[in-house]
């Protein structure tokens, strides 16, 4: 376990007034509760580890993306041992990332990776770059992930807007269930009101809050008696009004388009030769839809389609 954060006078910090939300707590009385909590609950996880470097926090964010952390944790060991820099990845094809992905989910997420190794070897020597324009500007890398990867490789001071992070600031600062289902500019103005002042401790505080969503103030059945800032909540104050805005999206798979594109790509990741269309066809019963899939694929530049009705996973 890290060592416990030592936070900077309250008068650095941001106050409720900053954070423009009437009846809200004040930053102050956010940051201390939710960094002392994840000093003493924090999960070990290897992309916290020292030895993790920027790299492989880099890797892990791609892969957490939509992902929970028990379906990661073995890719991410394998893909690490496989792949310890970026350069050893973009030495690969790029079918090699999207077959060692495996049932990760949203494959395109290897393509989006092996281009930021690829790139990362080209314009910054083979280093994960620790300016957050440069890493903002690597093919894949949104404003997330380049918040991501500098603050928690490098210490840096930036929001980290995660679901997560975006479900806590909704409950205890905003007073509702849950956030917009798209980020919001509101959310973050907040995001950055709400940051410490002191860089290791933003840092520390973006690690935190999130711990705290995906732990205790999780979508269903959050756990209030163990959150550390429960009596500040503003969510929690209010009564626990139920959410009122639009409908939150599910997660829909079984009979859909992504489905059968996960089907089609466990047959090609199998496979180290090209696979004709025959054998393709067999995984789904519905030619549409099957066809509609793999169309998609291939436009996704995750399937390399070649003559005589052949298909392979992408060698460049």
């Amino acid at each position: 376990m890290t060592a416990p954060t030592k936070l900077p006078h309250s008068s650095s910090l941001p106050s409720a007034a900053q954070a423009d939300q009437a009846g809200a707590p004040a930053a102050e009385e956010l940051h201390l509760p939710v960094i002392a909590w994840f000093d003493a609950h924090a999960r070990d996880l290897p992309w916290r580890r020292p030895e993790a470097g920027a790299w492989g926090v880099m890797v892990s964010e791609f892969m957490l993306q939509q992902t929970p952390v028990s379906r990661v944790l073995p890719v991410y060991e394998q893909w690490l041992a496989r792949w310890p820099r970026p350069a050893d990845l973009a030495n690969e094809s790029p079918g090699e990332a999207v077959r060692a992905w495996g049932r990760l989910g949203y494959p395109r997420r290897a393509l989006r990776l092996h281009g930021a190794a690829v790139a990362i070897t080209e314009r910054h020597g083979g280093d994960v770059p620790t300016d957050h324009a440069q890493l903002l500007a690597l093919p894949g890398i949104g404003e997330y992930t380049a918040a991501a990867v500098a603050s928690f490789a490098y210490g840096q001071r930036h929001a980290v807007l995660d679901t997560n992070v975006r479900r806590v600031f909704a409950r205890a600062v905003t007073g509702v269930q849950y956030p917009p289902n798209a980020t919001t500019a509101a959310e973050r103005r907040l995001a950055r009101a709400l940051l410490p002042e002191d860089e290791r401790t933003a840092a520390r505080w973006a690690a935190a809050s999130m711990e705290l969503g995906a732990l205790v103030c999780t979508a269903k059945n959050e756990d209030c008696h163990r959150c550390p800032i429960a009596a500040q909540c503003a969510w929690r104050l209010a009564g626990k009004p139920e959410h009122d805005g639009p409908p939150r999206r599910g997660q829909t798979y079984a009979g859909t388009d992504r489905q059968v594109r996960g089907k089609l790509l466990a047959v090609l990741r199998e496979a180290h030769a090209p696979v004709p269309q025959a054998t393709l066809d067999r995984v789904w019963h519905e030619p549409v839809q099957r066809a509609r899939a793999l169309d998609g694929l291939v436009a996704d530049g995750l399937v390399e389609p070649l003559p005589g009705g052949l298909y392979r996973l992408p060698l460049s």
